[in-house]
């Protein structure tokens, strides 16, 4: 997948040896990037990223970064949450997730190369 080097891959892989065997809400809750809300009755907070595992995450995120440059999936998502006005870091760790469920059904169908989308 375009963004992903050795160092993310070598992450992933020592990390996360479960993605690929686990569905697509656990693996971003395992890596960190699920947002988790914060409510109690009528109290409605803001759902925020918490827990997982930060070394990964870590990786991730600045994966992320040459994949907004390289990966047109990834930038347009990217460009569009901005422009629909998240915060950047918000859309970058969104793009994260987006990458984690992608990452995880490639490794559980077995694909080696992200399909050329049409």
């Amino acid at each position: 997948m375009k963004g992903i080097g050795k160092i993310a891959a070598a992450s992933i892989i020592s990390n996360l040896p479960e993605l690929g065997y686990i569905n697509n809400k656990e693996a971003s809750s395992l890596v960190g990037v699920a947002p988790m809300n914060k409510e109690s009755g009528r109290f409605k907070g803001q759902r925020k990223i918490q827990g997982g595992r930060h070394q990964v995450r870590t990786v991730l995120y600045m994966a992320m970064m040459s994949a907004i440059q390289s990966n047109p999936v990834f930038k347009e998502t990217y460009q569009r949450l901005v422009e629909a006005g998240k915060p950047k870091k918000v859309a970058i760790i969104a793009c994260i997730r987006k990458m984690v469920v992608t990452l995880n059904s490639m490794l559980r169908d077995g694909v080696m190369r992200e399909a050329p989308k049409a």
